[in-house]
């Protein structure tokens, strides 16, 4: 019965979710910010994703690190 509940309201979640998740609009208003031409160009610099992929790396690095350290020896079995 409990499994049935998780998995309900796991599936009910799923289905009511996107409503919420709607995205933000143009912080412009949509109008090109030069001026002229009808593209949407982006109206700050890109986002920095480099520091944040440096972080993932050595967090993984670091936790396979952990893995391989306590791994038992083939003499311990």
């Amino acid at each position: 019965m409990k499994r049935n509940f998780k998995v309900m309201a796991i599936a009910a979640f799923l289905i009511i979710a996107p409503i919420f998740m709607f995205a933000q609009p143009h912080p412009n208003g949509g109008n090109n910010p030069n001026g002229g031409g009808t593209t949407n160009a982006p109206v700050g610099p890109s986002a920095p994703v480099g520091n944040g992929t440096f972080i993932l790396v050595a967090m993984a690095l670091a936790y396979a690190g952990r893995k391989v350290y306590i791994l038992p020896s083939p003499e311990e079995k």
